[in-house]
């Protein structure tokens, strides 16, 4: 995977770091910390410099988070709950009123969510499809998108290009960063699952 990134991106430069952070967004897998320090890197060898590296991939953040924004427009509050209210709701343990609780708290605390979200492995992609169902504006979206995304690609191309051929390092620490990440992402889950499962038991 690395060997293809930085060769895509070595071809075909800003466009290559546009592409390759679109799809990030999309398939939260691909490391988006080894294109943004490799593309820092690249700024101290190449005709790219800092800024152009930093705009292309926060455009292409933009657009990945535009799309997932928009699935979740199409799922919105209204169709989970048609959802819910039937079998899968019975299986799920979940009803309306679940869903409007969810509905509610992202409209109190949508924007920090976004924003911080934006600068956590996984969640950075996964945010964007919760704000499409709530219904979230757009342009408050995109606001809020552009300012943890922004934060996030500066920081990762200001070190790739500050450690030069060292990059990798950053790289390899985020990415342990990542793994610790997902282990606790999934213990949340089990946790959460565990309390409704309790909750609904009583």
């Amino acid at each position: 995977m690395q060997e293809f990134i930085i060769s895509l991106m070595g071809r075909f430069g800003y466009p290559g770091i546009f592409f390759l952070i679109t799809i990030e967004n999309l398939f939260p897998p691909i490391p988006s910390e080894v294109i943004l320090t490799m593309g820092g890197f690249l700024t101290t060898c190449t005709s790219m410099n800092v800024a152009g590296v930093i705009l292309f991939s926060t455009l292409g953040s933009l657009l990945g988070a535009i799309i997932l924004y928009y699935i979740g427009k199409l799922l919105n509050k209204e169709r989970l709950m048609c959802i819910v209210s039937g079998r899968a709701g019975r299986l799920l343990r979940l009803n309306a009123a679940d869903i409007e609780n969810a509905a509610a708290w992202f409209e109190k605390k949508g924007c920090k969510a976004v924003f911080f979200c934006r600068l956590i492995p996984i969640l950075r992609s996964l945010i964007s499809v919760p704000a499409g169902m709530s219904g979230m504006g757009q342009i408050k979206f995109l606001l809020y998108t552009t300012a943890g995304s922004l934060l996030w690609n500066t920081v990762l191309v200001m070190l790739g290009s500050l450690l030069g051929e060292s990059w990798m390092l950053i790289a390899i620490l985020l990415e342990r960063y990542s793994h610790i990440t997902k282990i606790v992402l999934a213990l949340s889950a089990l946790s959460a699952i565990l309390y409704f499962y309790r909750k609904k038991r009583s």
